[in-house]
């Protein structure tokens, strides 16, 4: 018998394919306008590549921004690479979808945010992702949560 519809990892799924797009187009024509990115991920992802220094500082997660300068963008169904600066010293990262918590977009307020994968499958129901739009001092955000019985008849 089925167990029913996985709307959370259904739409998990989703938004990692967004990312996937936003970031592929990114990488053929650029950033328009004043659109760049907060992403924060989990360092602590068996998936993830960083040099070592990286690692040490940022031991559970960190976060990247993608908007002055990055080189090498290349998107892949499964994460990215990019080439960032750090105090003047270019670093080679790879980022799988998988391990993504937060994509911000504060130009235009935009905002995703993963719930970790362990507790979806510890429980389903109650970890569901979530659309964010960022407050006005950058990466932080909130949710709201919207009630469908506006919607029905």
């Amino acid at each position: 018998m089925a167990r029913g519809i996985d709307y959370g990892g259904m739409m998990h799924r989703a938004m990692q394919r967004l990312i996937a797009e936003v970031l592929q187009s990114v990488a053929r024509e650029g950033l328009p306008g004043e659109h760049h990115f907060f992403i924060t991920f989990d360092t602590r992802d068996s998936d993830v590549e960083m040099a070592d220094w990286l690692r040490e500082r940022y031991p559970e997660e960190m976060t990247i921004v993608i908007q002055h300068w990055f080189e090498n963008l290349e998107v892949t169904p499964e994460g990215f690479r990019i080439t960032l600066n750090f105090g003047n010293s270019p670093e080679p990262l790879y980022i799988p979808f998988d391990a993504l918590r937060t994509f911000v977009d504060p130009s235009v307020e935009f905002g995703l945010r993963f719930e970790n994968h362990e507790e979806d499958e510890e429980d389903e129901e109650e970890a569901e992702p979530a659309a964010e739009t960022p407050e006005a001092e950058g990466p932080k955000s909130g949710a709201e949560v919207v009630s469908l019985d506006k919607w029905r008849k």
